[in-house]
C-alpha cells in the first residue's frame, strides 16, 4: 500500500460525515485503508448471508439495497454508506446490494471500520444510531436492569422464626433487611427499622415470630425493571429496601447502598418533587421541567425506551400524588378501586407531548353513593392532570366520562362485547384498553380482568382478524418514488407525522402480537421482545422490527429535543430533508421494515380467513 493517500479519496472523505470529524493524520490513515472498486450497472456488490469484506461508501453512481425477499429498501447515492448493519452484528450481510448505475465504491476493511467504531465516539454514535455506546450503557446505572444491581443471594428467614433470630441473622450477615419466605413463596420483609420501631419502641417480646413485625406484600420490582425504577420507588415511597421478586419468589434485594452512585439524578429529582408536592401549582412546576429533562437525556444518548420510561414515571407519580390529595379532600375511598392509564402513559412511552388517557375500575360492592364519590375523585384527578400539562383527552377517554368510571363487572361486560362483536368502534376501544396499566389503587382488580380478557380475545379468531385489520390502518410514510410520503398541505406541509405514521404502526403490531401470545406487557418494545420469546414472530423478524422501532422512536425524540433547544414546543412532525442523506436513508429503511412486517401479518390474516 502506498504511504501517500489518493488525493481524490482524501478530498472526498473530507466531505463525508463522520470521516470529516477525524484528525488530519487519522484521516490520512483511513484514506490509505480505503480501496476503490468499480462496478457496472446490474452488478451485485454482495448477497444476503455472505461474509462482508468491510463497509462500502458510494463515491459515484447508485446502489439499490434489497431485503431477503428481494424487495428494495433503499436507493443510495454519493456519500451514502452501506453494509454497516451486518458488520455491527456478525459480519454477514443482512441485505443484498446491487448497482443500478455504473458506480465507484470505496471499501473500508472490516478491521479498520471496527477500529474507528471503538476509538472514535462520533463513529460509534453515527453507525450505531440512538442506542448509545455499550460502554456508556454499562456505566450508567439508570440504564441497567435491576437484575444487574441486586444482591443475588438475599438473606432470608422463615415466618415462624423468632424476632431475635432475625436480629442475629442481620447482624451476622451485615445486612439491614431480611426477606421472609415460606418454601419458595415470598411473604414479606423485615428491616432494622422494624426492629427499632416495632420491637424496641413497642416493647415486643423478641421470642415472638418474625411474622408479627414483618411488612407483608411490600412493594417490589422484577429483575427486568430499570435501575431508575429503584430510586424512583425509594424516593416516592420513602423506603430504603426493595425486594426483587419473580414468579412469587424472592430472587434479590436492592438497598440504598446499592444505588449511591446512581446517575439518573434529574429524573429522580422530578419524581421526588412530584411525590412531595402539596398542591397543583407545585406539580405544574415539576412537569414544566420535563422538556429540559428530555433534552438532557437525548443529548446523553439515552435509548428511547429509557427516556420515555423516565418521563412516564413522572406522570405516574403526579397521578398518584393527585389521588392522595383527593383523599385528603374527599375522604378515603369507600371500596377498592384501581386507577389505570392507557395510551402512551399506559405503555410507558410518553414523550414531550402527552395528553391524558385514564379510567377507573371499581369493586363490584360499590353502591350508587360510592359511585358518586368516584365521579368526584375522577374530576379532581383529571382536572389536576390538565392543570399540570397533561391536557384533557380530545376523545374523552378519561375517568371523568361515566362510561370509563365503572364497576369491574361492567368493564368485564365491555370487553366481552368488544370481543364477540368486533365492529370498528369495538376495535378502536379494545385497542386503547389493551394498553391499560395500573397506576394507583388495588392493581388486582385490573390484573384479574386482564388475564380473563387476553385469554378470551386470543381464542376468538374473528376478533383477532379484526384487530389485525385495525392495526394496518396506520402505514409508514413511504412514497412511490423511493422517497417519503409527506403531508401535502396545511401547517405541517412536507413533513412526516412521526407519531401516527412512525411509532403508531409498530405500537399497533406490538398490540396484536401481545393479543395472539396473551402477553401481559403494555410497553411496545417489551411486547416485541416477549413475542419473539413466545414464538409469535421469528427471531429475525423481531430483531429487524425492534431495530426499526428503535430508530423511528429515537428520531422522533431527537426531533423534539431540537425543537425544544430552538425555543419551541415539541411536536411529532419532522421535515425529513432536515436530516442528512445517511439519516434519511436509514429512516426509510426502518419504515420499509415496518411495512414488510405489516404485509406479513396481513398475509397471515388472509390465510386464516
Amino acid at each position: 500500500m502506498s504511504q501517500t493517500p489518493d488525493p481524490a479519496i482524501l478530498a472526498f472523505l473530507e466531505s463525508v460525515h463522520p470521516y470529516d470529524s477525524l484528525p488530519r493524520d487519522e484521516m490520512a490513515r483511513v484514506a490509505l485503508s480505503f480501496s476503490r472498486r468499480d462496478y457496472a450497472s446490474g452488478e451485485e456488490v454482495y448477497h444476503a448471508g455472505e461474509p462482508l469484506r468491510g463497509i462500502y461508501l458510494v463515491k459515484r453512481g447508485s446502489v439499490e439495497v434489497l431485503d431477503g425477499s428481494g424487495v428494495m429498501v433503499s436507493l443510495l447515492g454519493p456519500r451514502n454508506s452501506f453494509g454497516e448493519r451486518g458488520l455491527m452484528r456478525d459480519g454477514l450481510a443482512v441485505t443484498t446490494a446491487r448497482v443500478t448505475e455504473d458506480a465507484v465504491l470505496l471499501l473500508l476493511p472490516t478491521v479498520e471500520f471496527r477500529r474507528l467504531i471503538a476509538g472514535f465516539p462520533a463513529f460509534e454514535r453515527f453507525f450505531n444510531r440512538g442506542r448509545g455506546s455499550a460502554e456508556a450503557r454499562r456505566n450508567d446505572l439508570a440504564l441497567q436492569k435491576v437484575s444487574d444491581l441486586m444482591a443475588r443471594v438475599p438473606v432470608v428467614i422463615g415466618p415462624s422464626e423468632s424476632i431475635r433470630a432475625a436480629a442475629e441473622r442481620m447482624r451476622d450477615a451485615h445486612v439491614s433487611s431480611l426477606g421472609v419466605v415460606e418454601g419458595d413463596r415470598f411473604l414479606g420483609i423485615v428491616t432494622t427499622r422494624d426492629m427499632t420501631n416495632k420491637v424496641l419502641a413497642g416493647g415486643l417480646d423478641p421470642a415472638q415470630p418474625v411474622a408479627g413485625v414483618m411488612t407483608r406484600d411490600p412493594v417490589s420490582l422484577s429483575p427486568q425493571d430499570l435501575g431508575s425504577d429503584i430510586l424512583h420507588v425509594m424516593l416516592e415511597r420513602r423506603i430504603g429496601h426493595l425486594p426483587v421478586v419473580e414468579d412469587g419468589r424472592l430472587v434479590g434485594m436492592v438497598t440504598q447502598t446499592d444505588i449511591t452512585r446512581f446517575q439518573a439524578v434529574s429524573s429522580a429529582q422530578l419524581v421526588r418533587d412530584a411525590a412531595q408536592a402539596q398542591n397543583v401549582a407545585e406539580m405544574a412546576a415539576v412537569t414544566a421541567r420535563i422538556p429540559r429533562l428530555l433534552v438532557q437525556l437525548v443529548g446523553g444518548h439515552s435509548a428511547h425506551e429509557v427516556v420515555t420510561r423516565l418521563i412516564t414515571d413522572i406522570a405516574d407519580t403526579v397521578t398518584r400524588r393527585l389521588l392522595a390529595l383527593a383523599e385528603v379532600v374527599l375522604g378515603p375511598a369507600p371500596v377498592p378501586f384501581v386507577w389505570a392509564a392507557c395510551g402512551s402513559q399506559g405503555r410507558q412511552e410518553q414523550t414531550g407531548v402527552s395528553d391524558q388517557d385514564n379510567c377507573l375500575i371499581i369493586d363490584d360492592a360499590a353502591t350508587d353513593d360510592d359511585m358518586a364519590y368516584f365521579a368526584r375523585l375522577a374530576r379532581f384527578v383529571c382536572d389536576g392532570l390538565n392543570a399540570v400539562g397533561y391536557v384533557w383527552c380530545p376523545g374523552d377517554m378519561m375517568a371523568t366520562n361515566p362510561r370509563w368510571c365503572a364497576r369491574q363487572s361492567t368493564w368485564r361486560g365491555y370487553f366481552q362485547a368488544w370481543v364477540h362483536k368486533p365492529d370498528p368502534m369495538a376495535q378502536m376501544l379494545a385497542s386503547v384498553m389493551f394498553d391499560l396499566r395500573p397506576i394507583g389503587g388495588q392493581a388486582s382488580l385490573f390484573r384479574d380482568l386482564q388475564i380473563e380478557t387476553l385469554a378470551m380475545a386470543a381464542q376468538n379468531s374473528i376478533f383477532v382478524a379484526h384487530m389485525i385489520a385495525n392495526s394496518l390502518k396506520h402505514t409508514p410514510p413511504l412514497g412511490l418514488l423511493r422517497g417519503f410520503a409527506t403531508i401535502r398541505s396545511g401547517e405541517h406541509k412536507n413533513q412526516i407525522d412521526m407519531k401516527h405514521n412512525g411509532v403508531v404502526p409498530v405500537t399497533d403490531l406490538g398490540r396484536v402480537y401481545a393479543l395472539i401470545g396473551q402477553i401481559e406487557a403494555a410497553n411496545t418494545r417489551a411486547r416485541l421482545e416477549a413475542a419473539e420469546a413466545a414464538g409469535v414472530i421469528s427471531s429475525s423478524g423481531a430483531r429487524d422490527l425492534i431495530e426499526a422501532y428503535d430508530l423511528i422512536a429515537q428520531t422522533r425524540l431527537e426531533n423534539q429535543a431540537r425543537q425544544i433547544r430552538a425555543g419551541g414546543k415539541p411536536d411529532n412532525f419532522l421535515p425529513p430533508y432536515d436530516l442528512s442523506d445517511f439519516e434519511r436513508s436509514h429512516l426509510r429503511d426502518a419504515f420499509v421494515v415496518v411495512r414488510t412486517m405489516q404485509s406479513a401479518i396481513g398475509s397471515a390474516r388472509g390465510a386464516r380467513t
